[in-house]
């Protein structure tokens, strides 16, 4: 079984939580990894032609210009 637990912060995280995920997998073996969950934006400018990409689709948004998507 996989689940995934996201919180807007930190403080979020109570022993409600643990209850919860103790009762949802009772006697089995569990790995718990807690990471910084990262902006989708600043993950996608990351990348430069991802980056190239969103700034052209903000300019043709922000003149009003039709946007045209070609799916593979």
């Amino acid at each position: 079984m996989y689940t995934t637990y996201h919180f807007n912060s930190a403080g979020e995280i109570n022993a409600d939580l643990l209850k919860s995920i103790k009762a949802a997998f009772k006697d089995k073996a569990v790995v718990i990894t807690v990471e910084e969950e990262q902006d989708e934006t600043a993950f996608l400018m990351a990348n430069p032609a991802n980056k190239a990409m969103l700034l052209k689709s903000i300019a043709q948004d922000k003149n009003d210009e039709f946007i045209s998507v070609t799916l593979p």
